[in-house]
C-alpha cells in the first residue's frame, strides 16, 4: 500500500514510530538520528518495506537467516527495486550541525523528487524529561542540554512548514523544569502558525500487551479545520503469556543471534497483532548470562509474584543475597514480567544495563528477557531485525514507540491528510 504523502522523521531511533507510517504507505524523505546502530536498524527495515512492495521480501528473509550478507542485501535491493532506500542522516543535532542537517534533508527531498514535506514525526531523547532520569541526577536534569533538543524539532517545522506534525515523548515532559519545557514547546509551535493539542496515550489501548504511556502532541496548520484524533481502546482478553509461549525455553547464556526453531505454532494474539507470520524465522533470542545469586533472587521474585501477586522488596531478601549498600531507594530492583495479565510493565532502555526489571516469568528459566521477547512486548514483529550489539538492541527497543500504537496514529494522520 502506497500513498502520496511524504514524511520527515526527526530523532527517529530504530523506527518504532516510523514503522506505523511505513505500514500506512507513507513515503519517507529522511530519517535523522545520532545513533548509528539505530539508523542501521531503520535502514534494514526500510529495505524490508521496499522489497515487500516489489514482491521480493524473500531476499530480506535470506538476510535475516544469515544466507546473505548485509552488502548482498543492499546490492539485491538496488537490483530489484532500482534504488536503495535513501534519506538516512546520521548526525547529532546541535548549534553547529543544524544548518547542515537542513541541507541534507533538502538534498534527500530533491533526490526523491518530492515537492514538499507533508508530515514531520519524531521526538528527542527522553532522559532529561523522565522522572527516572531526573531521580538519578543530583541536579534533577535542570542543566541537561537535552532539555532543549525540542527546539531543533521546531526549527525543522519552521523550515519545511508541514501540514501536520506528530511529536512524541514521555509523560514527564509535561513536568520537566516545572512545566516550562512543555508550555514553551506548545507556545512556540503556535507562534509558527499551528493549532497544537496533546494527549497521554497508553499503548495497552492499542492492542499492545504493555502499559506504556506516551505524550503525543499533534499540530496542524491553523488554516486547516482539523481535530485531534479519537482513539477508541481496543478491547481483548489476551494475556502476556501469549507473547512468550511459542519461544524455546532458554537457560542463561543459551540461544543465538541467528535463526532458531519456534517451540510451537503462533498464538492467536501473535497472528492478530502481526508479530509472527508463517514466513517468519526466530532471530535474536539469546539469553544473558546470570550469576547464581541473581538467579536465586529471580526465583524468589517469581515465587512472590505467583503466590502473592506482588513485587518482592529488596529488603525482604536474605542478607547473603544483598549486594547494594543503598537500601532506601529503588527497593523494587527486581520485577517479573506479568505473564497472567493483559499488559506488562513498560519496557525501558535500562534493559541494556541489566535485566533485573524484566525477569522472565518461567521459574525454570530464571533469567531476564531476550531481545526478541522485549521486542514482542513492544509489538515489534519477529521479522524486525535490530542491528548492532545486544546492548544497543535493548536500548533501541526500550526507546521506541510500539509499532501497533504507531500504526493507529499513522492511520489517523492519513485520514486527516485526505480530508484537507
Amino acid at each position: 500500500m502506497q500513498n502520496e504523502f511524504t514524511v520527515l522523521d526527526v530523532f527517529s531511533g530504530a523506527g518504532g514510530l516510523s514503522e506505523g507510517f511505513f505500514r500506512e504507505g507513507f513515503e519517507f524523505i529522511s530519517h535523522i538520528d545520532k545513533d548509528k546502530n539505530a539508523l542501521l536498524t531503520l535502514e534494514t527495515r526500510s529495505i524490508y518495506h521496499t522489497l515487500s512492495r516489489a514482491g521480493m521480501e524473500d531476499t530480506y528473509f535470506r538476510y535475516i537467516r544469515g544466507d546473505i550478507s548485509r552488502q548482498d542485501l543492499l546490492r539485491e535491493c538496488k537490483l530489484q527495486s532500482e534504488q536503495i532506500p535513501s534519506g538516512i542522516i546520521n548526525i547529532e543535532f546541535n548549534s553547529i550541525t543544524k544548518d547542515k542537517i537542513l541541507l541534507e534533508i533538502d538534498k534527500c527531498r530533491r533526490k526523491s523528487n518530492f515537492k514538499k514535506v507533508d508530515i514531520i514525526i519524531g521526538g528527542p531523547p527522553c532522559q532529561a524529561y523522565s522522572p527516572a532520569g531526573r531521580s538519578r541526577d543530583p541536579q534533577r536534569m535542570q542543566n541537561d542540554t537535552r532539555n532543549y533538543l525540542y527546539r531543533y524539532y521546531l526549527g525543522i517545522i519552521k523550515s519545511f512548514k508541514p501540514a501536520i506534525f506528530v511529536f512524541e515523548n514521555v509523560p514527564g515532559m509535561k513536568s520537566a523544569k516545572g512545566g516550562d519545557i512543555f508550555n514553551n514547546f506548545k507556545t512556540e509551535a503556535r507562534d509558527c502558525g499551528y493549532v497544537v493539542e496533546d494527549k497521554l496515550l497508553d499503548a495497552q489501548n492499542f492492542f499492545v500487551l504493555q502499559k506504556r504511556e506516551r505524550l503525543i502532541i499533534i499540530g496542524w496548520r491553523s488554516e486547516y479545520d482539523l481535530m485531534y484524533p479519537l482513539f477508541a481502546p481496543k478491547e481483548h482478553d489476551y494475556a502476556v503469556s501469549s507473547l512468550l509461549e511459542d519461544l524455546p525455553p532458554l537457560s542463561p547464556g543459551e540461544g543465538s543471534e541467528g535463526p532458531q526453531n519456534y517451540r510451537s505454532p503462533p498464538s492467536e494474539y501473535l497472528k492478530k497483532a502481526k508479530i509472527r507470520s508463517d514466513k517468519d524465522v526466530l532471530i535474536q533470542h539469546n539469553a544473558r548470562n546470570h550469576n547464581d545469586r541473581d538467579r536465586t533472587i529471580y526465583r524468589r521474585a517469581i515465587e512472590t509474584w505467583n503466590n502473592e501477586h506482588r513485587r518482592i522488596r529488596y529488603n525482604e531478601l536474605p542478607e547473603e543475597l544483598k549486594t547494594h549498600k543503598n537500601r532506601n531507594s529503588f527497593k523494587d530492583r527486581f520485577k517479573v514480567v506479568e505473564a497472567d495479565r493483559k499488559y506488562s510493565h513498560s519496557i525501558l532502555a535500562h534493559l541494556s544495563q541489566d535485566g533485573h526489571y524484566f525477569i522472565h516469568p518461567d521459574i525454570n528459566q530464571a533469567r531476564s528477557l531476550t531481545v526478541r521477547e522485549a521486542a514482542r512486548i513492544q509489538s515489534f514483529p519477529d521479522n524486525y531485525k535490530f542491528e548492532g550489539s545486544r546492548k544497543s538492541q535493548f536500548r533501541q527497543i526500550g526507546n521506541a514507540v510500539p509499532p501497533l500504537m504507531a500504526e493507529s496514529i499513522a492511520h489517523s494522520i492519513f485520514q486527516m491528510m485526505v480530508s484537507l
